[in-house]
């Protein structure tokens, strides 16, 4: 059959995280761009897989770029607020999510997007990719492009361009990762060759019938008690308790996020048939995920006595099976691109002694390479015991925080095609360093770097591969609409009037890591804030709390390096006034500045 053509400078496969972001900001930097995506909605895990409680990138000096921009439109447009829950300090409904993105695609003169599309073939010349064909609307359809980006949660472009691609786990002899598994392990033991990526989710959204859970002696409800659910998640509640398992993603409106990695609704089993190219495997697959989530969901509407019931979350224009599942899976890894630089474990820890921050990275002239800053902590989900890694958190603004790592330019570059980049979690990773670089926040940053490459590789007229990567560094600080940081710094937050200038000291790597101007954070009155008054007390633990002047305490932290600063001068019990956002199911007031 022949295919009809079109021609455009950069084409995005997949509506993930990355892949959105990619496509928007190709466009924002003049590039003509078609995005493709096989399912209705965009976004990927912040929308259509439903992981709407972000982790990482939470502190105010790292809210940049199109994360940023995206968690303050989430602020504009949850009226209630974000901080409803105690996994993340922000949590949204994922029509809110989605809409947004949709609205940022549509706003863009130069930016198509294709929904329920069908990737068919790559077309392949040497080290360059000439075409992808597609099917849509059942026409098959043939795009001439200039520029490739695999925008997929799962890397499933990678096959079809014959790119190389790593898949499963790399022993511990092959770069020296510390967490790694040793080569003896992986020849010998099953477990690696049944959990070859980490262990993916179909989230469920249930809705709480009121703010808390009440006890009832008479039904054996207790909020704190640790119930034994039905098999397979019996100690589902052990570690955190009943009312403290059901709110750990809470959303606004009560909605409840589903996504419980203690014994819930993580699925192990047959993952391959997810990446093997039979269609009837992979929906026999989601089939089993969508039906263990609600089973999981069942068990704890039993448990808490009715107080969790389904939620209406995804409407029928998602795609979803149901108003209450997700409309596509939360894959945690998939292929993973053989790029011109791979991020390791090692490249995530802190270096030194007391260290803050990860290394730079650099190429051998020295120069910076970094394009994007993550900062989770790292963690990997399979079934059994926690997988132990290196440890790389520290404590800032009275609670535990994920110490900044850098990706560099080249982990989003194709080894072998010179115009194929990745921009979700498909970019060049170790499968232990995977752990921290496929959240949402860094995830969007890094689709933020990809089209911004690809549309300068459109106005020098070079392949992506050959891009001055100081002049992608510079695009990326100074953009227009979401500057996004490409160094750490601890002190200035995003909306700081200097903090472009740290940034752009650490280009001829000037700036040591971690400092710069130590002025405060501004940050900005929200509606849901309010002013408590008491005094402020240190923990043994390293955090804070607030004893009010009405008698109540509240934890207090705080994401302000501001208010941070403020807090390693408090001593001992002191008067204040505080203001920030009271969070009853952190529970903590996350102070934003002094009433």
């Amino acid at each position: 059959m022949s295919a009809s053509l079109d021609t455009v400078d950069v084409l995005v496969w997949g509506g993930g995280t990355g892949g959105v972001a990619a496509a928007i900001q190709a466009a924002r930097g003049g590039a003509s761009t078609l995005l493709l995506t096989p399912g209705p909605w965009l976004g990927g895990m912040v929308s259509a897989a439903g992981v709407c409680c972000p982790d990482g990138n939470e502190l105010s000096p790292w809210q940049t770029g199109l994360w940023g921009a995206f968690l303050r439109e989430l602020e504009r447009r949850e009226p209630e607020g974000l901080d409803h829950n105690w996994v993340s300090c922000f949590g949204y409904r994922p029509t809110t999510a989605e809409q947004i993105l949709q609205d940022w695609v549509r706003a863009e003169a130069n930016l198509l997007w294709w929904p329920r599309c069908r990737l068919l073939e790559v077309e392949r010349e040497g080290s360059l990719i000439n075409a992808l064909q597609v099917e849509i609307d059942a026409e098959r359809r043939r795009v001439r492009c200039q520029v490739v980006i695999d925008g997929s949660d799962r890397g499933d472009l990678l096959p079809l361009a014959e790119a190389p691609f790593r898949f499963g786990w790399e022993a511990q002899e092959q770069w020296g990762e510390p967490s790694a598994p040793s080569r003896e392990r992986l020849n010998s033991e099953a477990f690696f060759q049944d959990q070859p990526v980490q262990s993916p989710t179909w989230v469920v959204m249930g809705q709480l019938q009121s703010d808390h859970l009440q006890a009832d002696p008479a039904r054996g409800i207790d909020p704190a008690g640790r119930p034994q659910l039905p098999a397979p998640f019996e100690k589902a509640c052990e570690c955190f308790g009943l009312e403290r398992t059901l709110t750990y993603g809470r959303l606004p409106g009560g909605l409840v996020m589903l996504n419980w990695p203690l014994h819930g609704n993580d699925w192990h089993w047959g993952l391959e048939r997810a990446f093997g190219g039979d269609s009837q495997q992979e929906v026999d697959l989601y089939a089993e995920m969508q039906a263990h989530s609600l089973r999981f969901a069942e068990a704890l509407r039993e448990a808490s006595g009715g107080w969790l019931q389904l939620g209406q979350a995804f409407p029928e224009e998602s795609g979803s099976p149901a108003p209450w599942l997700a409309a596509m899976p939360y894959w945690r890894e998939g292929r993973r691109l053989v790029g011109r630089a791979t991020v390791l474990e090692q490249d995530l820890l802190p270096v030194g002694e007391g260290a803050s921050c990860a290394a730079l990275p650099r190429d051998s002239a020295d120069a910076l390479q970094s394009i994007a800053v993550g900062n989770y902590a790292n963690d990997h989900h399979y079934p059994g015991p926690d997988w132990p890694l290196a440890p790389k958190s520290c404590r800032w603004g009275g609670r535990w925080t994920g110490t900044p790592f850098c990706i560099p330019f080249g982990a989003l570059v194709s080894e072998e095609i010179d115009n194929l980049l990745a921009a979700d979690k498909a970019i060049s990773t170790s499968h232990m360093a995977n752990g921290a670089t496929r959240l949402q926040p860094l995830v969007l940053n890094v689709g933020q770097a990809a089209g911004a490459a690809a549309a300068l590789s459109v106005a020098q007229a070079i392949p992506p591969a050959n891009c001055p990567v100081h002049q992608l560094q510079e695009r990326l600080i100074t953009d227009q609409t979401a500057p996004s940081a490409v160094v750490p710094n601890w002190h200035l937050a995003w909306n700081h009037p200097f903090w472009k200038a740290p940034q752009h000291r650490a280009l001829p790597g000037a700036l040591a890591l971690g400092e710069g101007e130590r002025t405060g954070a501004h940050a900005t009155s929200r509606d849901t804030d309010c002013v408590l008054r008491g005094r402020i007390h240190p923990c043994a633990d390293g955090g804070f709390r607030l004893e009010t002047t009405d008698g109540d305490h509240w934890p207090v932290i705080t994401l302000e390096p501001s208010v941070q600063a403020w807090m390693t001068t408090v001593k001992g019990p002191t008067p204040t006034a505080l203001r920030g956002t009271l969070n009853p199911w952190g529970p903590w007031l996350r102070v934003t500045g002094f009433g």
